[in-house]
């Protein structure tokens, strides 16, 4: 156990490393208060506490969240990195209700609820944010979100967060594949495999690739063992166009509930969510997590808070919760590297048993981080040219 413990460090922290050098967005370590707001903010924002906790006023804070009472989420199911223990245990840390808006939405859905709440203080507006990466800066950018910087920021890397605290990492997995092995009697090792005759009907994605990260990640991966790059995403694109044409593909935003029913037995998503999903179907039926060789695509997904968060404060308490030792663990344990990997390990704080049921260190050795600028690019390639090149409309 120990030795396998001490694999998975070695691996991460070379990952870690490979992040910090191929991600394009770079912060500073200082803790100094920035603007509680961007200007587009709303005054329920403007009143809540500083831009920067630290020990001193982490009490003020759990107060100003108490008092709003409640923070509102969305798009997190609670088999994705462990949400729901994490949204469980939040509540009872610190009293507070927590309304979950539409847990399988997308990363463009989250954005799409912001922009259609920016008025509404009633519970369709959420508070926070959980997006692929290409998402953040394009929040920033349209005034959608507002800076924050946790106490624990000094210890998320450079490389993973805006340096003014508008977005910042939270975790990041690999793509990989779970087959339902009643259904699919040989699974298939490479991306390349899913074009063979013996897979027609049997091959999905987990979202829709014009609008959920997930799924957009998943035609960037096999571009990448399809003779394309982190530069150029049209290999995948054109792969999915033949494996539509020949029937394979399956229109369907798959889930673990049509994973298991057969209707969709080869999925493309996170490593992690294909773990979680095994964990959670305990054999019934029997799912394999194939993590290919060729066009391993790495993925972050950030954090952010709402500009327009109708509970700032609670909003504000949850990212504190989310990078506390606790949080990174609660989304260890759901199969996620956290971003704060590094600075857990380093102290000892990872228990050994959450180690050991993490993917050997192997599964990972070839992954690809794009940077910032590659990941937005990928993603307006792909969105764009879907409908016209695959013609499936994935619903």
């Amino acid at each position: 156990m120990l030795k396998r413990k001490a694999s998975h460090l070695r691996m991460t922290l070379v990952l870690t490393a490979i992040l910090t050098l191929v991600l394009s967005a770079c912060g500073d370590n200082t803790a100094t208060p920035v603007p509680a707001t961007p200007a587009a903010a709303t005054t329920a924002a403007k009143s809540s506490v500083a831009a920067t906790t630290t020990a001193g006023n982490l009490d003020q804070l759990i107060a100003a969240a108490k008092q709003e009472g409640s923070l509102t989420t969305i798009a997190l199911p609670h088999d994705w990195c462990g949400y729901g223990d994490l949204i469980t245990n939040f509540k009872q840390k610190y009293g507070l209700q927590v309304t979950e808006l539409n847990p399988d939405g997308s990363s463009g859905d989250e954005i799409e609820a912001i922009k259609a709440n920016t008025q509404n203080k009633g519970p369709q507006a959420p508070d926070v944010i959980d997006v692929g990466l290409a998402f953040g800066p394009q929040a920033k950018a349209a005034n959608l979100i507002q800076p924050y910087k946790v106490s624990t920021w000094a210890t998320i890397p450079d490389s993973a967060k805006d340096a003014e605290g508008y977005w910042y990492g939270d975790y990041y997995g690999v793509m990989a594949m779970s087959v339902n092995t009643d259904v699919v009697k040989n699974a298939p090792a490479e991306w390349a495999d899913l074009l063979k005759p013996e897979y027609k009907g049997k091959v999905a994605l987990s979202g829709d690739p014009r609008t959920a990260a997930q799924a957009i990640a998943g035609v960037y991966a096999v571009a990448l063992a399809q003779g394309g790059s982190l530069d150029n995403a049209q290999a995948g694109i054109d792969f999915f166009a033949s494996l539509n044409k020949a029937g394979n593909f399956v229109p369907v935003i798959a889930k673990g509930a049509t994973l298991a029913s057969g209707e969709t037995p080869i999925v493309l998503g996170w490593d992690y969510n294909a773990l979680a999903a095994k964990d959670s179907l305990k054999g019934n039926p029997p799912i394999s997590v194939v993590v290919p060789t060729k066009g391993v695509l790495a993925g972050v997904y950030v954090q952010a808070i709402s500009a327009y968060a109708p509970h700032p404060n609670a909003a504000k308490l949850w990212m504190e919760y989310l990078y506390s030792d606790a949080g990174q663990l609660g989304w260890l344990k759901g199969y996620c590297h956290p971003i704060r990997y590094n600075d857990l390990a380093s102290r000892n704080a990872i228990p050994a048993d959450v180690a050991a049921k993490l993917p050997p260190a192997a599964n990972y050795a070839t992954a690809q981080f794009p940077t910032l600028d590659q990941y937005s690019k990928a993603t307006a390639l792909i969105t764009k040219s879907w409908d016209s090149t695959v013609g499936a409309n994935v619903k």
